[in-house]
């Protein structure tokens, strides 16, 4: 056998040598990833699985609103226009209609001649005595009655501190709104009689506007005639809580209403 032929020889069984060991090595590689790849997935699974127990999700808890017994009313109802000394207020020009002698508000018409109704139930002389009035004459009635009391003796400041205790200023008149009313007999009534007829007016959306023992706050002492428009809802919550105009407003701003 010649040289050339014994080396091709060799090269054939060392090439299939090669492939018996590349065969062999490709066969247990695949055997290796056959028996590993499961705990392959398992590691992954497991490390996902830590990572989402790891960020919990955040609960977000809804804030409840305090619950409230007050009336579904805001502060700045129509009804509920606040007008005294610390909150003056320029001409209004409400649309005004008559009742009887007097004029109001036309959204509260209806109600007025009800309670007055009412009231003359109670006692038939009872009558409106003043309704809206304008804020140049509230200037007049301001003056005239400072101009008594300066009459009597009194000096000019003493005559006006005398007088806002009954009259208000031009300009924090609640009749200047059209929502009040002066209701009485021609000659007075009894407080008997005005406490009958201040426990009908929250029916009709009045309430007594200057109570007694409230002075401090609204400015003005006790007036048993003078009626103020609030609604029946509001009207109703303010006698039960025993409070004036301004204490009612501020509760419904603190409530955020």
């Amino acid at each position: 056998m010649t040289k050339y032929k014994l080396a091709k020889k060799r090269e054939k069984k060392v090439s299939w040598i090669v492939l018996c060991c590349l065969g062999l090595y490709l066969i247990g590689a695949g055997v290796g990833i056959f028996y590993l790849k499961p705990q392959w997935l398992h590691m992954s699974a497991v490390e996902d699985k830590k990572v989402e127990t790891t960020t919990p999700k955040k609960v977000e808890k809804k804030e409840e609103k305090p619950k409230t017994d007050l009336p579904q009313a805001s502060s700045k109802d129509w009804n509920l226009v606040l007008v005294n000394r610390d909150n003056k207020l320029p001409e209004l020009n409400p649309q005004l209609v008559d009742v009887e002698e007097i004029k109001v508000d036309s959204r509260i018409a209806e109600q007025t001649k009800q309670f007055l109704a009412a009231a003359r139930a109670v006692a038939p002389e009872e009558s409106l005595i003043s309704g809206y009035r304008s804020v140049e004459e509230q200037t007049e009635l301001y003056n005239e009655r400072v101009a008594q009391l300066e009459a009597t003796g009194l000096s000019h400041e003493e005559a006006e501190a005398q007088a806002q205790a009954q009259v208000q200023v031009p300009g924090a008149s609640e009749h200047q709104t059209g929502l009040a009313i002066d209701m009485s007999a021609p000659n007075g009534q009894s407080e008997e009689v005005a406490q009958q007829i201040i426990a009908l007016a929250p029916q009709y959306g009045f309430v007594l506007r200057y109570p007694e023992g409230k002075n401090a706050i609204t400015g003005v002492d006790y007036e048993n005639w003078h009626f103020r428009y609030v609604g029946v809802e509001n009207a109703q919550y303010m006698v039960k809580h025993q409070l004036v105009l301004e204490e009612y407003i501020q509760k419904l701003k603190e409530a955020g209403l």
